[in-house]
């Protein structure tokens, strides 16, 4: 066989016979300065330069009160039970899943854990078990409604929601459980203990942020929640379990807000048949506005504890700024609005593109 001068060795293949493609080289990496001005741009942390501006508006606004290191103290221990409530509806929205149960279940956890210690003697061990317990139930009737049911998670939590409240006032005559064990130790040391300033609720709140990001950004299943919230079709017809993984987070949401009842209840000293209900609207704002941080279109734990220390400025702002009693919702309620129309944009457009591409697969 003759070669060619491409092939002077004559070992090369004969003219008709396939050759083998070079290898694909890996993708480069953006320049570190390019992914630097990535990280830092507006549509990546927009929230933490409204943030700034938050301070500075404040620290000109009120320059005797704000800008001091108890503020910043006050803003993390008055919204860490904000900051745990936020991030328990984290798993169900990031599969397009609502649980407006959670306000309900942190009232309900609040008040069986304050009545058990002080009707009997089983101690805050058992009453926080029995509690917790009992959040684990919630979250279970929950997926059983929404997943096997099929049931809209919508109407179907806000249903189960009503019914822990009608349970809740049966139980407490809607009056708050009260009495002198609450102020003892060792429950009262679950959300009044305090180091160098912070409350021990600003803990439990950065552990349960590094444990939703851990699972949500470097698991296997965090990567099919995320796949089952932006295109559950495409990802059960590939085989991702999006039934099982919508059950677990409402279970999992259900558990995250027992557990801020509790520390709420330990906070106050006492079981309040109301508790939870004004963290419902702080909390889906959280959610939401964290949802544009970060991992734009993507709820996410770090992004949520962004945006709690956004509204918790604003709110601890406006509070030594003016008396006016109505100005914090104000303040939440529009920050809510912006956060779902820029959210709600995203995840739009994550979603049409991710329907474009999967019948090019299937081609494929």
């Amino acid at each position: 066989m003759s070669t060619t001068a491409a092939d002077p060795t004559g070992t090369g293949p004969s003219l008709g016979e396939p050759t083998e493609a070079p290898p694909a080289s890996p993708p480069t990496r953006p320049p570190l300065g390019r992914r630097a001005l990535t990280g830092l741009s507006f549509t990546n942390i927009g929230a933490v330069y409204v943030w700034i501006v938050i301070i500075v508006v404040f620290s000109f606004w009120a320059p005797d009160t704000f800008p001091t290191w108890q503020t910043f103290q006050q803003v993390l221990n008055s919204n860490a039970v904000t900051g745990l409530v936020a991030l328990s509806v984290v798993p169900p929205l990031a599969a397009r899943v609502f649980d407006l149960s959670i306000a309900y279940t942190m009232s309900l956890t609040g008040v069986i854990t304050a009545k058990v210690i002080i009707s009997t003697d089983i101690g805050a061990g058992g009453a926080i078990a029995l509690a917790m317990g009992t959040a684990l139930v919630i979250g279970v009737i929950n997926g059983i409604v929404v997943v096997t049911l099929r049931v809209d998670s919508f109407i179907a939590t806000l249903a189960t929601g009503s019914l822990i409240q009608a349970f809740i006032t049966m139980f407490t005559d809607g009056t708050s459980i009260t009495g002198v064990k609450l102020l003892r130790e060792p429950f009262a040391s679950i959300g009044q203990k305090s180091a160098g300033g912070f409350t021990i609720p600003v803990l439990y709140l950065l552990v349960v942020a590094v444990a939703l990001w851990f699972v949500l950004e470097h698991t296997a299943s965090g990567r099919r929640l995320y796949a089952t919230g932006f295109n559950s079709d495409a990802a059960r017809l590939q085989g991702v379990p999006t039934d099982r993984l919508r059950f677990l987070t409402l279970v999992a949401s259900s558990a995250i807000a027992g557990c801020a009842g509790v520390v709420f209840a330990s906070q106050i000293g006492s079981g309040s048949p109301e508790a939870g209900t004004p963290y419902l609207l702080s909390s889906y704002a959280a959610a939401f506005v964290g949802a544009t941080q970060l991992r734009a279109g993507r709820f996410n734990s770090w992004g949520t504890v962004i945006a709690i220390l956004l509204l918790g400025t604003g709110t601890v702002g406006l509070g030594l700024a003016t008396s006016a009693q109505w100005a914090p919702s104000l303040f939440t309620g529009l920050v809510l609005i912006v956060a779902l129309v820029v959210t709600g944009g995203r995840l739009g457009l994550r979603t049409r593109l991710t329907r474009r591409r999967a019948p090019r697969k299937e081609a494929a």
